[in-house]
């Protein structure tokens, strides 16, 4: 693809950008270095700037030479990731627990010499809102932005988004037809159990037997039940399952999985045969359920241990606290599906049979 002259004549001042934001990373709704960079150089480019929306949201607005009134929408992310950066660049991250590791550096430069070269030229007929998202790692930034009236201050006919892929040859862009950047459900499952001397495994419900069980069934809910022509959908993408050792005798294992879908039907499928494939398991391995009062807990499976195996004079499972204080009640119909407020990433409450 050609460059344009007078923007290659940007292209240190971006990069200095794009690094300086890398080696400071800041996650959703904590982007306030970050958004404070981009107010900035949109005022010095000649631009309206609007912040709030969203909590740390920026948008700029441009108007063309014509007095056209169509108005288009140019949107990028700034959030980074929670995690550590494991890198040795002279421009990795500054700050332990942070790391841009989806690009949103990127994206934030390149938007930021989008709106620089248009200021410039201003050859377009209508307005342009740059708008600047928080908080688009699972926190549902888009979503705060539009309910603080983002399309009703800032009115669009179109927008317009991408997303870095490191995987096409230099210079490419890839468009696809219907949707290319897959929605999101999240679940939490919490498995509670025992263990039991080595001669005696039947005593036992054992927390990795049932996590790994479980998991290789999950991963066939997709292949095994979507076409792989008409819909598209995976369960997975997940977290490493983590074990939470405490010091109580009743030890939890919890698997963070994620369901990554295009389309809403394979959505439906994937939490009803999730649903299936627990009780499915709570029977097979003779598991029961335990009522928890977390609001963001898919499913908690616990078997009570026998009183000959433990001396502690209270045998009761532990209370689990809720996870979160934000979550709200079902949604959409599903029953058994809660959003949290402050972002809007779904996450699955699994019904107990």
């Amino acid at each position: 693809m050609p460059t344009i002259d007078r923007i290659d004549g940007y292209a240190e001042e971006l990069t200095a950008i794009s690094r300086d934001l890398h080696a400071h990373p800041e996650i959703g709704f904590e982007e306030v270095r970050t958004s404070g960079i981009v107010a900035e150089k949109l005022k010095g480019w000649g631009i309206e700037v609007h912040r709030g929306l969203g909590g740390t949201g920026v948008i700029g607005v441009l108007k063309g030479k014509g007095s056209g009134g169509k108005r288009i929408g140019l949107r990028a992310d700034m959030d980074a990731l929670p995690m550590e950066e494991n890198t040795n660049l002279k421009w990795r991250s500054t700050i332990p627990g942070r790391f841009h590791g989806c690009g949103h550096d990127g994206h934030t430069t390149m938007l930021l010499g989008t709106a620089r070269y248009l200021a410039e030229t201003r050859n377009f007929d209508g307005t342009v809102h740059f708008i600047f998202q928080p908080a688009e790692e699972g926190l549902g930034g888009a979503r705060a932005m539009i309910k603080d009236g983002l399309f009703e201050k800032f009115p669009c006919d179109e927008v317009y988004g991408l997303h870095n892929a490191p995987d096409l040859n230099h210079g490419e862009i890839a468009i696809l037809p219907g949707p290319a950047m897959a929605g999101a459900d999240f679940f939490d499952i919490t498995i509670q159990g025992y263990g039991a001397h080595g001669a005696m495994p039947e005593r036992s419900r054992t927390r990795s037997i049932i996590a790994t069980t479980l998991a290789q069934a999950l991963q066939t809910i997709v292949s095994r039940n979507v076409d792989p022509v008409e819909g598209r959908g995976a369960v997975g993408h997940a977290d490493p399952c983590r074990l939470r050792l405490q010091r109580d005798p009743w030890r939890r294992q919890a698997l963070r999985h994620r369901a990554r879908i295009f389309d809403d039907g394979v959505r439906a499928l994937i939490r009803e045969r999730m649903r299936d494939d627990l009780r499915r398991h709570r029977r097979d391995l003779q598991c029961r359920d335990h009522p928890s009062t977390s609001a963001t807990l898919s499913a908690c499976w616990s078997t009570r241990k026998s009183s000959r195996g433990w001396s502690r004079k209270s045998r009761r499972p532990w209370s689990i606290p809720p996870r979160s204080s934000r979550a709200s009640t079902a949604e959409d119909g599903q029953r058994g599906f809660c959003r949290h407020d402050a972002g809007g990433a779904r996450r699955l409450f699994l019904d107990r049979p």
